[in-house]
């Protein structure tokens, strides 16, 4: 029976056509002949150990090194499924990378080194087609390779990997990046063939708690693998603004949770010097069971995070008890008749869950619970790391020894005085050095966090373990953002029909009170008024853009100087400024459906949500280029594609008065003098696929690799 097969012979992996008669399945004692293999000169000959083998002989051209009596492993793809061949290939590609101890290099590969191929395919055809004689170990070379290019795609599944980790790691991004377009996976939408146990330990998920994009992240993102097949758990905190337990909710905070019902499960946990009794609600929503964690740490005024005055000073107690309950909760509650148990794979988000590996790892797995569990964590801003008190490290609930995997010391320049020692524990730095896998929301804030620009003091630990690194940028909801349905806007329109767009601008310039002139540039910032987000930037540029015709309009919350100047820049620019202080989703939808630009400033964007969302209503983003804005926002070139022009926006760097104008100016030019070409820019960018159902393609990719090594820590 002619077939692809895969076999392995001292360590190497060699892949030929042949005629070998074996069972076609994946596993198990009756998918694999055991056959023995001896080398001569340059070929290995490989005799089949079966009776059934109706071809027992094969040679294979070769310069294989080490060679002698071995035994060959021998698995037939003839008859996989795509994702079990998937499966397959990285297992075999994992296992090599553990013996491989030199560098692949065939004669169609003489200048690229390090250097692994893999193909699978579905066999049929004749024999002795050397072309499908492939090795990924070794120097292990068919002659037949030199009449194909190595980064043709004439195979079902073609995959070249680099045996360096860090090459490796930039081979899967772009594996990432292609997954949907080059149609190696399942099609969005449909079910994926691997199922897992999922479960979301997160600070915060939509619509229950949101304060930015880690809300919006674990409010969607989980929806969306479900929708493919996954059982999916979030767990989150039971923020209750009116009451706790037992008592009568009124606010409107508090209504969200009304859907979530009391699981009758109460567990103890252990930390910070005391036993704390927490509760465990239940809603099943979108084929997600949400889990909330009740305490009454939680019950209090404010945002998940802080109040009026700055942050609770008990953060690190909460969100220990978070992580605590998270891990507890797959083992104890019966959600819909049975428990998720131990074999799950958990994603812990930023640092209030970064505990949650440590934990797998410190206090499970050495009981033998969660040992065929993995975790990655999933960093969505670096800057917020979980810093306390070295001290306090005696609190959270783990054995002494696992303390240096949180350790943190601070440099001399950072320390308050000069018997500060600077000791410290670090949530983060505990969930990067534990974790299987690190996840970033964009593939360019993947590469800023190693970096000492963009990595907050954690580049050096981060770049160490680049090779498990990678950026998926976010998803926007296509069912709350969408111009065609959108209860916000006065108008719907669509990317086939803009009418309602021109109906969205004049309604919201005099919602505003601003002129109603169609022809001005109508430019838009939403976001908080902060440092990261760059509002200075438009402060020093005020006067200048003035100048010209245009409108501005500002919405957003924050630095208290930033909210004195955008009232008094409202007072001095009358028929050109606005400014709304403070903060309304009605309000952010209808300035990004009514605006033609939408600026975007920000110092460091990890994703950024707002640029897609604009692009969705066909607004063009203008903003500097940094992290998921660089990803996700292609610059405009009016002369490309016979004349039709290419991209969706405009990024500009550095992040300077002179360089935002730069490409302000610009933009403002072709909306003023290219209508057309104006239209098709805002064309392309509605057209674009920002939605979960495609990001969650590509998490499952990070999903199946994290399962295929034995846990990290």
């Amino acid at each position: 029976m002619a077939g692809v097969a895969i076999v392995s012979c001292n360590g190497a992996l060699l892949r030929c056509r042949d005629a070998f008669a074996v069972q076609q399945q994946l596993g198990g004692s009756n998918g694999v002949n055991r056959v023995s293999c001896r080398s001569s000169g340059n070929s290995i000959a490989c005799s089949s150990g079966s009776s059934s083998s109706s071809n027992s002989r094969s040679s294979v051209s070769s310069s294989c090194s080490g060679g002698g009596d071995g035994v060959l492993r021998l698995w037939s793809m003839m008859a996989l499924g795509r994702e079990q061949r998937k499966l397959l290939q990285w297992r075999l590609l994992r296992q090599q990378r553990r013996l491989c101890s030199s560098f692949l290099l065939s004669p169609v590969e003489e200048n690229k080194k390090g250097l692994l191929l893999l193909r699978g395919g579905r066999g049929g055809g004749g024999g002795g087609d050397s072309r499908r004689c492939v090795s990924v170990r070794s120097v292990v070379c068919c002659s037949g390779l030199q009449q194909e290019a190595v980064g043709s795609r004439t195979g079902e599944n073609f995959l070249t990997l680099p045996v360096n980790p860090l090459a490796r790691n930039e081979r899967e991004n772009e594996l990432l990046r292609n997954l949907v377009e080059s149609g190696d996976g399942e099609e969005t939408g449909k079910k994926t063939r691997t199922l897992y146990n999922i479960v979301f330990v997160t600070a915060e998920a939509a619509p229950y708690s949101k304060t930015g994009g880690l809300g919006d992240v674990c409010g969607s993102l989980p929806m969306a693998l479900a929708g493919r097949g996954h059982r999916v758990m979030v767990v989150s905190p039971r923020y209750m603004k009116g009451g706790g337990v037992g008592v009568t909710t009124t606010t409107t905070e508090d209504s969200v949770f009304a859907g979530a019902f009391d699981c009758q499960c109460r567990i103890t946990i252990g930390c910070f010097n005391a036993a704390h009794e927490v509760a465990f609600f239940h809603e099943f929503r979108g084929g997600v069971d949400w889990v909330f964690v009740d305490h009454p740490s939680y019950h209090r005024p404010g945002t998940p995070y802080g109040d009026t005055r700055g942050a609770y000073g008990d953060n690190q107690f909460r969100f220990t008890l978070l992580c605590h309950a998270a891990c507890e909760a797959p083992l104890v509650l019966p959600l819909g008749g049975y428990t998720y148990g131990d074999k799950c794979l958990f994603i812990a988000n930023d640092w209030h869950a970064g505990l949650v590996p440590v934990l797998l790892a410190a206090k499970y797995r050495p009981h033998n619970v969660y040992k065929n569990s993995r975790c990655i964590v999933a960093i969505h801003n670096l800057a917020h790391q979980g810093v306390e008190a070295g001290t306090t490290y005696a609190n959270l609930g783990l054995p002494p020894e696992w303390y240096s995997a949180l350790e943190w010391v601070f440099p001399m320049w950072a320390r308050k005085h000069a018997l500060d020692k600077g000791e410290a524990v670090n949530h983060l730095k505990g969930a990067i050095v534990t974790a299987d896998r690190i996840l970033t929301v964009s593939e360019g804030y993947a590469w800023e966090i190693t970096t000492p620009e963009g990595g907050n003091g954690l580049d050096g630990l981060l770049a160490s373990r680049k090779a498990v690194i990678n950026g998926i940028t976010n998803g926007v909801d296509i069912d709350d953002w969408n111009p065609l349905t959108d209860k916000h806007l006065s108008s719907s329109f669509s990317l086939n029909d803009l009418a309602g767009k021109a109906e969205c601008k004049a309604a919201l310039q005099k919602e505003l009170g601003l002129p109603v002139r169609l022809e001005v540039p109508l430019i838009g910032f939403i976001g908080r008024l902060d440092y990261q987000k760059g509002p200075d930037v438009i402060q020093a540029a005020l006067p200048e853009l003035m100048t010209d015709d245009v409108q501005l309009v500002m919405l957003g919350s924050g630095d208290p100087d930033v909210e004195r100047w955008m009232t008094w820049a409202e007072r001095e620019f009358k028929e050109k400024f606005r400014g709304w202080v403070g903060f309304s989703v009605p309000v952010a939808h209808r300035i990004t459906a009514g605006c033609d630009i939408l600026l975007m400033p920000s110092r460091f964007e990890p994703c950024g949500l707002n640029q897609l969302y604009a692009m969705r209503y066909g607004t063009v983003p203008v903003a500097h280029s940094t992290g998921g804005l660089r990803d996700t926002i292609q610059n405009f070139d009016p002369y490309a594609e016979n004349g039709q022009g290419s991209g969706t926006g405009w990024t500009f760097s550095p992040l300077t008065k002179e360089a935002m104008m730069g490409a302000l100016w610009t933009s403002i030019f072709t909306f003023r003098n290219d209508k057309d070409g104006w239209i098709r820019l805002m064309q392309r960018g509605m057209s674009k696929d920002f939605s979960w159902d495609r990001a969650a393609l590509q998490y499952e990719q990070v999903f199946d690799w994290a399962v295929i090594d034995p846990p990290y820590a």
